[in-house]
């Protein structure tokens, strides 16, 4: 596609993709929510259950640049159509599966379908923006991730606890057939992005601050997914918390992250992005902190919004971060900042799966703020060495 769209075609095709977003958002996050069912369901420990999430971070992490570079030359109407439809048809398998084995099996061919959309959902509004609301369309589309944290997340747990896991995750299949439509009703033909280059990755990967970027991203999510993977049964079985309760606090989280993800959205170009990460990573880890401290349901709700307010605006804040580095490198460094994320859910997934099955909740918090110390310190060496233009600027 040369040439961009008119407002109302453009806010169409925005919506439409927040859409699919919010759909492969609720598909990554439901082990999360459905948890307690699950574990109850197949008779498997939380433990092994959390390994889920360990499994869809390694595909997602594994296969979203090598399926970028193989689906390059495709229309993305038809591409992103067809993902969805894959994540859609997985998800209603997964519903039916007999036991843990088969639904790690179908979950983790199901999630090519979002190791695909969301960056090639990116890509597509790019190109289909004008340069100067390129930004605002970006981080639109991926506020569907946000959302998914305020209805998705919370909703998991409660549909889990009162009808179970497989009318969770079966709504996951249904919501995304819906998404799939809805792009396909909106988005216009021809949108093709250009290819990234072997010169463009190999300049990523021998830059010493864009790649301690790119770490601190890994650090982060590894902080994250250390707790986040068992909260549900942590709130259940530590704090005594009810369906109600464990929704409701899932439910503060998505909240206090949506509307602080909207602010970052507005501020970040004048508050400089590497500050930016550094104060949404201090917020992180005082909630750490806190955590063992927490000892009752409403203690916890007040003690994750640190958290919360950096857990989805940290990621996209790292996304301008590397973009104002290095601009002409951005396809190349996001994506593999991307994978980043991934990398670092199944880093803490797995960290925190370790020791519950050695030691139970007791140090998970404490695992958390270890990873977080190391990525703030690593953090602050990158914007040292090379600060960027918008952190010279706001320092001014």
């Amino acid at each position: 596609m040369t040439a961009t769209l008119d407002a109302r075609a453009l806010a169409r095709s925005r919506w439409a993709l927040l859409g699919g977003n919010f759909a492969i958002a609720c598909g990554v996050m439901a082990p999360s929510g459905v948890m307690n069912d699950l574990v109850d369901s197949l008779q498997v420990s939380a433990a092994v259950a959390g390994q889920l999430i360990t499994i869809g971070a390694i595909v997602l992490a594994l296969s979203a640049p090598l399926l970028a570079a193989w689906v390059t030359d495709s229309d993305r109407r038809r591409l992103l159509v067809l993902w969805l439809l894959w994540y859609a048809v997985g998800h209603l398998l997964a519903a039916l599966s007999p036991d843990f084995t088969t639904l790690a099996i179908v979950r983790t061919v199901t999630l090519l379908g979002a190791a695909v959309f969301t960056p090639q959902a990116g890509a597509a509004i790019a190109v289909m923006a004008p340069p100067h609301a390129r930004g605002h369309a970006i981080t639109f589309v991926f506020l569907g991730w946000a959302v998914a944290s305020v209805l998705g997340l919370p909703l998991h747990a409660y549909v889990s606890e009162a009808l179970g896991w497989r009318v969770a995750i079966g709504g996951v299949g249904a919501l995304s057939a819906l998404a799939a439509v809805w792009v396909w009703r909106v988005m216009p033909d021809g949108v093709r992005p250009a290819a990234l280059s072997g010169a463009q990755w190999r300049t990523v990967f021998t830059d010493p601050v864009l790649m301690a970027v790119v770490v601190v991203t890994v650090l982060t999510g590894a902080a994250q997914f250390t707790l986040f993977s068992y909260m549900a049964p942590y709130f259940r079985d530590e704090l005594g918390a009810s369906a109600a309760q464990i929704a409701a606090v899932f439910l503060v989280f998505g909240v206090v992250g949506l509307a602080a993800s909207v602010v970052v959205t507005r501020v970040i170009d004048r508050f400089g992005a590497a500050r930016m990460v550094a104060l949404l990573m201090l917020g992180m880890a005082a909630s750490f902190a806190l955590w063992p401290f927490a000892r009752s349901v409403s203690a916890m709700a007040l003690a994750v919004v640190p958290w919360a307010v950096g857990c989805f605006a940290a990621q996209s804040s790292q996304h301008a971060r590397l973009t104002s580095l290095a601009p002409p490198l951005a396809p190349a460094s996001m994506a593999l900042n991307s994978a980043a994320i991934y990398v670092g859910q199944a880093i803490g997934a797995a960290t925190g799966g370790a020791l519950l099955a050695v030691s139970g909740f007791s140090h998970l918090a404490w695992a958390a703020l270890a990873w977080i110390v190391v990525a703030i310190a690593l953090s602050q060496w990158a914007a040292v060495r090379r600060p960027s233009a918008g952190d010279v600027r706001a320092a001014a």
